[in-house]
């Protein structure tokens, strides 16, 4: 089990630099096939799109087939085969299709892994082990800045993209040999997403699921890129610097979340207060676009840091669900988590063409993204203000 259990952490380093490399790539993408920022962002939107979409059948086939077929067939022919596309893409429309073959890839590999977790161990540390996990699995993150930047200066983009579609196959071979399914529980085979749906307590955390993930992930998965080089002139090892304090401050954030529950002994109020954080940075970004310096990465890895209350939310989600329901159940919070993203991206796609193309330029257009995540997620916080806090 604890063979599987690192495959599956290595599946999920993938996972995170398939989400956040746009970013880095954007530059050379613009140059070589004709990729802008709004074509990227459909890209960005269509992986989380297809990852969300992915998460009902993904659902079905860890309560019924087991974590090991379902992770180990949709990384290998989606995730691999996706980034072997992406190396052949002559322009924006085959960068789009390979980002959905990746995103269904990559579905399955964290619900695989909380899947395992929720039947191998005590309730009580679910939060915990889920945010380590993510902060181990985000040094993908991590590669996918300045290291990716320094891989495709030397080698070029498509290479560095044929060597990714190798090390994905491999792994994904891995996950089929090494991963074991947990025993299968009693009633697995009933039940249903609207048993889920049924459950009152559920609303106000797949809201909270819905808008706490999209400004951090949709920041640094993307837009710090764009942002970085039309504002402030950055150059891709710059920029390759910012996404890298991001991504650090997202991983540091990702273990602080399970100890502070502990401290605290709350989930909804923790919640609620990282997230009133990132709120305030995303307010002072959108109020200040060209401050510039330390104190824009300052509020970038604030976004990025307090932002990374993922993990705890579906702690929080995961409380309310009984056990033959916990493979539907967690895919159910992702889905709304990534499925946000996803149209997230689409949408500040549209603000950004809107609002650089009128009087007030790129300014007024990343002006723009931050309000819409500040209101997005404000919105989230006042309906998640009324759930009911549950720890285990």
């Amino acid at each position: 089990m604890r063979a599987g259990i690192a495959v599956l952490v290595a599946a999920y380093v993938l996972s995170q630099f398939y989400r956040a490399f746009l970013a880095v790539l954007a530059p050379v993408l613009g140059v070589e096939i004709g990729a802008g920022a709004d074509d990227l962002a459909v890209a960005s939107g269509v992986w989380f799109l297809a990852f969300a979409l992915a998460q009902i059948p993904v659902g079905w086939a860890l309560d019924r087939i087991g974590p090991r077929r379902t992770a180990s067939v949709l990384l290998g022919i989606g995730g691999a085969g996706g980034a072997a596309v992406f190396a052949m893409a002559q322009g924006p429309g085959a960068v789009t299709v390979a980002m959905a073959l990746i995103g269904v890839g990559c579905a399955p590999v964290l619900m695989a892994a909380y899947y395992i977790l929720a039947r191998t161990y005590p309730a009580a540390v679910f939060g915990t082990l889920a945010g380590v996990m993510i902060g181990v699995a985000s040094l993908g993150n991590i590669a996918a800045s300045l290291p990716l930047a320094a891989a495709v200066e030397a080698f070029g983009w498509r290479q560095t993209l044929w060597v990714l579609a190798g090390v994905t196959g491999v792994v994904a071979l891995a996950l089929g040999v090494l991963v074991r399914d947990p025993p299968k529980v009693e009633g697995a085979a009933g039940g249903s997403l609207m048993d889920l749906l049924r459950m009152r307590a559920l609303w106000p955390v797949l809201v909270m699921m819905a808008v706490c993930y999209a400004p951090a992930v949709g920041l640094r998965g993307l837009w710090v890129g764009p942002y970085y080089a039309d504002l402030f002139g950055a150059t891709a090892e710059q920029i390759g610097q910012a996404t890298l304090v991001m991504g650090v401050a997202m991983v540091l954030g990702s273990f602080a979340y399970g100890p502070l529950e502990r401290v605290f002994g709350t989930r909804k109020w923790l919640i609620l207060g990282g997230n009133a954080g990132v709120l305030l940075c995303l307010v002072a970004l959108a109020l200040w676009p060209v401050v510039g310096g330390w104190v824009t990465l300052a509020l970038m890895a604030g976004v990025g840091f307090m932002g990374s209350s993922y993990a705890m939310v579906i702690a929080h989600g995961r409380a309310f669900i009984p056990p033959h329901l916990v493979g539907r159940g967690v895919t159910l919070l992702n889905l709304f988590g990534i499925g946000a993203v996803g149209i997230a991206q689409v949408v500040t796609g549209r603000i950004h063409a809107a609002l650089a193309a009128g009087e007030g330029g790129a300014v007024a257009a990343y002006q723009g993204l931050f309000v819409f995540f500040a209101v997005m997620l404000a919105a989230g916080l006042v309906v998640y203000a009324f759930s009911q806090d549950r720890t285990d």
